[in-house]
């Protein structure tokens, strides 16, 4: 994994100024150096120059970036994050056309890929990846983004010319771009967040690339068009053959996954999801003779505050000891404190370069920089639940009936902190309306479906778009904070091309809540690990964190210059910390509820300050 940056301009020529551009990219480089420890460069010529820092985890002597390659007239230049799983096999399809190779890394197979066949090779890559590739005699430069948006890639332009960047601090490094947030922009943060829409940046002027997108720019200045969307069709697969072929993908993309020149782990706890990834894993390791490590996450006390509840029915370490032994995996348990995950709410914010997930995004980086001192490759179960229909939002009849995001149900405790100017100002209700209303017009729709079953394909899209995607930049940020490559096998294309359009009945069926997956691990699992029921991610119920976030929050409302005072009603902010919070409701998700509403506050505040943002009106 890596960070790319750069920026291109057919009409300015940037040699004529070498050593100043040069530093540019370097900057560029710097700010993205947490995503490659390990090697970095730069490459200028007369209209674009790029910037390249590696964590190196294949071909880890000869993969430096950017990589140029001249045939006959024409010279082309790439820089890449991300990993191409299927590498191998277009490596040898290449060579079959008599092409030759002097590295053993895909972004080589990439680059001469793209140059034998044009764009529409990318539709070859089965992996998670964000390109830039420029064709110096056209003055033409390419970005692509994998097709579920496993890889950030940012973009802006300005005065005619294009400034990309896997995060926005690459952007934001560039001279004169000046961070700056929108009335639009908060209502993404208030309104939406920690999600966001699709191709935004929430910074005003800083865009997305799309997850299946390519964008073209050259002198005809910017093209966009999807190379990949997602599309609804008949399923016509029976019960026993979907289970089967289920399998198998889940199988196919877990091994091509485990490709790596080091040493991979994964993560353990205990649930459905991480518990097949982890047994595949194992058992592929176990045949060249080698162990796998595993890791479990916790909070320090937890098991004395835990309260059971609809959404975390039980703790995980029973869960993880006994797949652990089972797998015969080499287990660690970590745990996290109370100051580490509220010191952690804020190197999430530089991490994710936005409020973010609050202390659910902390504890997770807190947690990946301790797995990074083992391992630099882990593998999840994210995504299963988006995919396979893992949620109570697809099960509960409100959510199947109530327009609107069914992770975020109602705006009230979103607004509960806000002063009267800011809500009158800003039109939360209408921004969510209207982003939710946008995704339903854009499912994939089936002819002929019931409409209980079209209901039920919009919410899977609307999972996909966005709850996946927000818990994607997560595992992203967190994990490349810390120079970890984290691997997401539930996320290949295949398997959501496959499932998105499997019925319902055969995803639940009998109303086994992800019953279509657990049928397809049956034999991979003990029983009781198999059909265990859903828990989520860990958090904290140790009372004395909540105190934590409270007091901080008291201590910035008295602070004259803290900018998020413009946006809070401090009475109201008081009358909340002197009520009891409750975990029983989440306002985002599961897990985010009274806390983290606090938490959340805390980090927009750290934004606001640390990256000296104007808000404009």
């Amino acid at each position: 994994m890596c960070g790319i940056a750069g920026f291109c301009s057919p009409h300015q020529k940037f040699t004529d100024e070498k050593s100043r551009w040069i530093s540019v990219l370097e900057q560029m480089n710097q700010v993205q150096k947490r995503r490659g420890p390990d090697d970095e460069g730069t490459w200028l010529d007369d209209h674009c120059g790029l910037a390249h820092v590696r964590l190196a985890i294949i071909d880890r002597i000869t993969g430096h970036q950017p990589m140029t390659h001249t045939i006959a007239t024409s010279t082309f230049s790439i820089v890449f994050n991300g990993e191409i799983y299927n590498m191998k096999e277009l490596k040898k399809d290449l060579q079959k056309e008599g092409i030759l190779f002097s590295t053993a890394s895909d972004t080589e197979v990439i680059l001469k890929g793209f140059i034998a066949h044009g764009e529409t090779y990318i539709k070859r890559l089965n992996g998670i990846f964000a390109i830039a590739i420029y064709d110096v005699q056209r003055r033409k430069l390419w970005l692509f983004r994998d097709r579920l948006g496993v890889k950030p890639l940012f973009y802006t332009i300005q005065n005619h010319t294009l400034i990309f960047a896997s995060e926005q601090k690459g952007i934001l490094s560039y001279p004169n771009i000046v961070p700056a947030v929108d009335k639009n922009g908060l209502c993404e943060i208030f309104a939406l967040g920690p999600a966001h829409t699709s191709g935004t940046g929430i910074f005003k002027g800083i865009l997305e690339v799309l997850p299946g997108e390519v964008l073209c720019f050259d002198f005809q200045g910017c093209q966009r068009h999807f190379y990949w969307k997602l599309n609804s069709h008949p399923h016509e697969d029976s019960l026993s053959h979907t289970i089967e072929k289920t399998r198998w993908l889940v199988e196919d993309s877990v091994r091509l996954q485990m490709l790596s020149d080091v040493p991979i782990c994964t993560f353990l706890s205990g649930g459905v999801d991480s518990s097949l990834v982890t047994a595949i894993c194992a058992r592929e390791l176990e045949k060249q003779g080698r162990q796998l490590h595993t890791f479990s996450f916790d909070f320090k006390d937890n098991k004395k505050y835990f309260q059971s509840s609809t959404f975390q029915p039980s703790q995980d370490r029973p869960w993880v000891e006994k797949m652990s032994t089972y797998a015969k995996t080499n287990h660690h348990f970590l745990e996290c404190n109370n100051q580490s995950q509220f010191d952690c709410l804020f190197k999430a914010v530089e991490a994710r370069d936005l409020p973010c997930m609050a202390d659910v995004e902390s504890s997770m980086l807190y947690f990946c920089s301790l797995v990074a001192k083992y391992n630099l490759v882990t593998l999840t179960g994210e995504c299963a639940d988006e995919i396979f229909g893992g949620y109570p939002w697809f099960h509960q009849k409100e959510a199947l009936e109530h327009p609107c995001f069914p992770w975020s149900p109602s705006m009230a405790p979103r607004k509960v902190l806000l002063s009267d100017e800011v809500l009158q100002e800003l039109p939360l209700e209408e921004y969510a309306r209207s982003a939710y209303e946008k995704t339903i017009r854009d499912t994939p729709r089936l002819a002929g479906e019931t409409p209980l079953e079209a209901r039920r394909r919009e919410i899977a899209y609307l999972n996909l778009r966005w709850f996946m995607a927000t818990l994607l930049d997560r595992m992203d940020r967190t994990s490349m904070y810390s120079g970890l490559e984290a691997r997401v096998p539930f996320a290949d294309h295949r398997i959501v091309e496959y499932l998105f359009n499997v019925p319902w009945h055969m995803k639940c069926p009998d109303k086994k809540v992800k019953g279509l997956l657990r049928f397809a691990g049956e034999g991979l699992l003990p029983a009781d690990i198999l059909w265990r029921k859903k828990s989520p991610y860990p958090k904290t119920y140790d009372p004395a964190y909540e105190a934590l976030l409270g007091n901080r929050l008291k201590e910035i409302l008295s602070s004259p210059n803290a900018p998020i005072r413009v946006l809070l009603d401090s009475k109201k902010v008081r009358k909340f910390l002197d009520t009891p919070s409750d975990y029983g409701k989440p306002w985002y998700g599961q897990l985010m509820a009274g806390p983290q509403m606090l938490a959340y506050m805390l980090q927009i505040n750290y934004w606001l300050e640390t990256y000296h943002i104007s808000l404009l009106s």
